[in-house]
């Protein structure tokens, strides 16, 4: 490991713009135990930076003024996330973000690393399930109802993108759709936004609601079981436990979704943040390919936990910035010890 490590402990600040959902803790677990069986200290603190902007600038500035080697910043708009981290590049701290890109005024943050879900091959994936489902062997493209958001929000900005290009190849027909503008409450909005689109809606018109958002699926998801549209099939991109519950529910509704393992990009970008400490060559980006999941796959056992046993692809990242023989020692020297799993403890709004 790098010499900047003067006092022989390599330690790590996770510092996460927590959403709703239970992917965020599984990033969270999952980094620190990466990073614990290196044998490094990891210090996790979450908090909704939407709810406690001064706050959440508070803990960014305490994490710049102490003893971090490296941060990992998780979910940030670009304007946010600079002024979050600018001061802690300032520090010489070394930077990965996830879901986050630093950027404001024209200016970026030189020298970090940020990883990505892959927003554009999460919506081709979508997409393509739901062309499958709904061939009927006419070769009629599906009539497709969109339900996004407003420009501007970048990963749906991307998935709007790849409907568009299927749109266009004449792969799909958009027969209507309803763009949300403010997401102070995602699901209620979209909620009662698809509940007044509906009675518009003649049974036998559309083939599917395409939805590019775990939120706004919950919401269209609830509307269409309220309003007894059973004739209508809905694809979506994104996972939670809730979504995995509602979708073996109305089975016969929501069809399929496109997610990351939000575990497999928590261990990755973990390490990929240990092989900057330790000067190894990277690329400034990195994306995380996405699967599929099918509700027909499912089972009341399911859950956001255990999902990656029916998605093999997922494991544990083997063969990604895990083949450093530096790495390989730390963990054959670090396994030799018992460790506990890590329990983040929420402690004033912050969890550590």
């Amino acid at each position: 490991m790098p010499t900047a490590m003067a006092d022989g402990i390599v330690k790590i600040a996770l510092l996460v713009n927590e959403k709703e959902g239970s992917n965020t803790w599984q990033f969270i677990e999952a980094a620190i135990a990466e990073g614990r069986s290196m044998g490094f200290t990891v210090d996790a603190f979450a908090m909704d930076a939407e709810a406690n902007a001064e706050r959440f600038r508070e803990l960014a500035a305490g994490i710049a003024n102490a003893d971090y080697d490296g941060i990992i910043f998780v979910n940030g708009g670009m304007g946010f996330s600079y002024d979050i981290l600018r001061p802690i590049a300032d520090r010489g701290i070394r930077i990965v973000t996830f879901e986050a890109l630093p950027f404001r005024g024209g200016r970026s943050i030189p020298g970090l690393i940020t990883t990505f879900q892959d927003d554009y091959s999460l919506a081709r994936l979508s997409l393509e399930a739901l062309i499958y489902y709904t061939d009927d062997g006419t070769g009629r493209p599906p009539r497709v109802f969109r339900v996004t958001g407003q420009p501007g929000i970048t990963f749906l900005d991307r998935h709007d993108w790849e409907f568009n290009e299927f749109v266009r190849q004449g792969r799909i027909v958009e027969a209507g759709r309803v763009r949300l503008y403010g997401l102070d409450n995602p699901r209620v909005s979209v909620w009662e936004a698809v509940s007044i689109a509906l009675p518009y809606i003649a049974p036998g018109s559309i083939d599917a609601f395409w939805v590019p958002w775990n939120e706004f699926a919950i919401g269209t998801m609830e509307a269409l079981s309220l309003a007894g549209r059973h004739d209508i099939k809905m694809f979506s991109t994104g996972i939670s436990n809730e979504s995995l519950r509602l979708m073996q529910r109305y089975r016969e509704i929501w069809l399929a979704s496109t997610t990351i393992d939000h575990k497999l990009a928590g261990t990755v970008t973990t390490r990929i943040l240990a092989a900057m400490l330790a000067g190894e060559t990277l690329d400034n980006t990195f994306f995380f390919s996405p699967q599929i999941v099918r509700t027909a796959d499912l089972n009341r056992a399911v859950n956001v936990e255990n999902l990656s046993m029916m998605l093999p692809q997922w494991k544990d990242g083997e063969g990604l910035f895990d083949s450093y023989q530096w790495m390989i020692d730390l963990k054959a020297a670090e396994s030799r010890f018992l460790r506990i799993s890590p329990t983040p403890v929420s402690v004033g709004g912050a969890t550590r």
